[in-house]
């Protein structure tokens, strides 16, 4: 029996802001790794040497992104939801607040990047338990025949985020100077974070836990081993799931990330105009991903992801084509649309991810389903498009990289089975 229609929205509302906070934190290191991080921690490289070591920094969170996902889908799994989605939050904004007051290389050495290497680690910890754990909040409590919007609630949580950590970024870089802003006003971003968190654990700690988990649990106890028992028995749905998303994770992160150095270093974009694109972006793919879950509870969740797929493979073959132009409106139309074809897989995405595994072990199935594809996806991205760039000068390369990084995402859509119809107990 599903939770009541004003507790299900009480547990996404807590959902959603949670998440926002989450990929707040997240998102604004990208952004400094893309503007600040190369001079203030590695200046003993060249500028081409020092961004790559930024954007390693960077990476060095999706590594860390299925150790959380594994460790708190274990927990998760045997003692529940909550807990493991307040000690991801308590976990992200400690290392948040650590990053906006840490000393730089010119202060203590060669300790700031090591410190800044460990604080990014955190953060990907943190964030390797939150997705999961949220989405199964909000859709394991939705009505029957709405998890789709319920769980595109959290998935709201993403492009919130990037709004919220560009605006910030923007405010601060153009309040001061840019010398100020590369010497200090960086930190602010970082450390308002806190008031961020303060919120977030308020809200979250006034929500019930899963009924469907408790139930799971009072009926059959919980799983010794939930991550090998997933792997034994899902094991195949975990690789095409998380194959779906490579693509997403891999182009989203050179949106957000990559984007940035290129249109500041080879299009000679401001760093404001740039964060006001990249918050366009994100602000047309909210309802874009809205629409497509709602969508999705009425004609199916495969559907639309695999629509939202191809459309991506015919996108990213004039997305670089359209920033070489240099004509900003033809840029704003290529970041913009990039992001809303985005959304037609972001907004099935929480519903799908749960549906696919038994309630045991569905925790552990969906975290290492989307850490696994962050790792292989979001993680290098930004690295292999800086690498790629400086081997040829061009963005030639790095449009193949995209268009075969989608072509497989389609493809693992094409595998995955239909799920808007079953019962989310139906596998148990």
């Amino acid at each position: 029996m599903p939770a009541h229609p004003s507790d299900a929205r009480r547990v996404a509302f807590a959902s959603a802001i949670g998440t926002t906070i989450e990929w707040y934190d997240f998102f604004i290191y990208g952004t400094a790794a893309a503007t600040v991080f190369a001079p203030q921690f590695f200046p003993q490289v060249s500028e081409v040497a020092g961004t790559l070591a930024a954007f390693a920094t960077f990476g060095i969170g999706f590594v860390a992104r299925p150790l959380g996902g594994v460790v708190m889908g274990h927990y998760g799994d045997r003692l529940g939801r909550k807990g493991m989605l307040v000690w991801a939050l308590v976990l992200m904004g400690g290392a948040t607040l650590g990053i906006g007051a840490l000393p730089t290389y010119g202060m203590i050495g060669a300790w700031a990047p090591a410190l800044l290497v460990t604080l990014r680690f955190v953060q990907g910890f943190a964030l390797g338990g939150e997705w999961s754990g949220a989405v199964l909040m909000s859709v394991e409590h939705a009505p029957d025949g709405r998890r789709g919007v319920f769980g595109s609630i959290v998935a709201f949580g993403l492009p919130a985020g990037i709004l919220l950590s560009n605006l910030v970024f923007l405010v601060a870089s153009t309040a001061v100077p840019p010398a100020e802003f590369s010497a200090w006003a960086w930190r602010i971003p970082f450390l308002a974070s806190g008031l961020l968190v303060a919120l977030g654990l308020w809200v979250r700690l006034g929500v019930a836990e899963s009924p469907i988990f408790t139930r799971a649990v009072a009926a059959h106890g919980a799983r010794r081993m939930p991550i090998l028992d997933v792997l034994k028995s899902s094991g195949r749905t975990v690789l095409l799931a998380a194959g779906t998303y490579l693509a997403i994770s891999s182009l989203g992160y050179i949106v957000l990330v990559y984007f940035i150095t290129y249109a500041t270093r080879q299009l000679g974009l401001s760093l404001p105009i740039t964060l006001m694109l990249v918050m366009l972006a994100a602000a047309v793919c909210a309802p874009s991903l809205l629409l497509a879950a709602h969508w999705s509870d009425r004609v199916g969740r495969k559907r639309l992801m695999r629509w939202g797929l191809a459309a991506l493979i015919l996108w990213s073959l004039i997305f670089f084509p359209l920033l070489d132009t240099k004509s900003l409106p033809l840029i704003a139309f290529a970041i913009v649309g990039m992001l809303f074809v985005q959304g037609f897989y972001l907004g099935p995405q929480p519903a799908v991810m749960s549906e696919l595994f038994p309630t045991a072990v569905r925790y552990s199935g969906s975290s290492l389903a989307v850490t696994l594809a962050s790792v292989f996806g979001g993680a290098v991205a930004p690295i292999v498009a800086t690498y790629l760039f400086n081997l040829t000068k061009t963005s030639s390369l790095i449009t193949v990289y995209m268009v075969v990084l989608s072509v497989v995402s389609w493809l693992c859509a094409l595998a995955l089975p239909e799920t808007y119809r079953d019962s989310l107990s139906q596998r148990d």
